[in-house]
């Protein structure tokens, strides 16, 4: 039995998640409110973080770590190309997205309006929010450049730098924080991602009090 312990709008644990359903590997979802600091999660993470994966009674954190962890494992089918040069580019994006694009745009829009609510810290920082807003643009401007010169985001299959990227902006679109009509190319990429049977669960995932909108799950927009 694989565990993953999680919660559902991460876009760290989202990551994961579709790296899993890609491998058709067959997971029990545990939602871990980490922000408890329980201490039997933390006998699981010591750094109290999600997402935490158990499988073959190794646990594993660290989502690019797990994620490459069943790459080497579970070859079929790929997320990570062959070549040197490709590998570097789908690393060097995974990072963009979980170290940029999350301290620029994630942490200022979600965690603003949905974490610390969920939390019990408040209200929205409204320059946090407001900052967020502006840096999305850039960052659906350089994947659009991305993708006038590639078919996938780090070359001409899919690989996990495309999962990296749809995990954050799927949280975010849980919550009509992107522009989708911004750039269609963005928009295109975005709805391929989507249709895939890895994605179905996350279309599904419900935040009590945070009702997703109604485009959220349609496969059209």
């Amino acid at each position: 039995m694989i565990r993953l312990y999680h919660f559902p709008l991460s876009p760290f644990c989202r990551k994961v998640r579709l790296t899993l359903a890609e491998k058709r590997l067959e997971v029990e979802l545990v939602e871990e409110r980490y922000w408890e600091q329980d201490p039997e999660f933390l006998r699981r993470n010591p750094a109290g973080k999600v997402p935490v994966l158990k499988m073959d009674a190794k646990l594993m954190a660290e989502s690019q770590a797990i994620c490459e962890y069943l790459e080497e494992t579970v070859p079929n089918p790929a997320l990570m190309p062959r070549d040197a040069e490709t590998r570097h580019e789908v690393r060097r994006l995974c990072a963009w997205f979980d170290d940029k694009f999350h301290a620029e745009v994630t942490s200022k829009l979600l965690y603003e309006r949905v974490y610390k609510k969920i939390m019990g810290q408040g209200y929205p920082d409204s320059k946090n929010v407001k900052s967020g807003a502006t840096r999305i643009k850039y960052h659906i401007d350089y994947l659009g450049w991305l993708l006038e010169q590639r078919r996938w985001l780090a070359g001409d299959v899919m690989t996990l730098a495309d999962f990296a990227a749809a995990a954050h902006l799927s949280a975010l679109d849980y919550i009509s924080d992107v522009d989708w009509n911004r750039n269609a190319l963005v928009k295109d990429w975005y709805a391929k991602i989507k249709s895939r049977p890895a994605f179905r669960p996350l279309l599904s995932d419900q935040i009590p009090g945070f009702p997703p909108p109604a485009h959220y799950a349609d496969l059209d927009f």
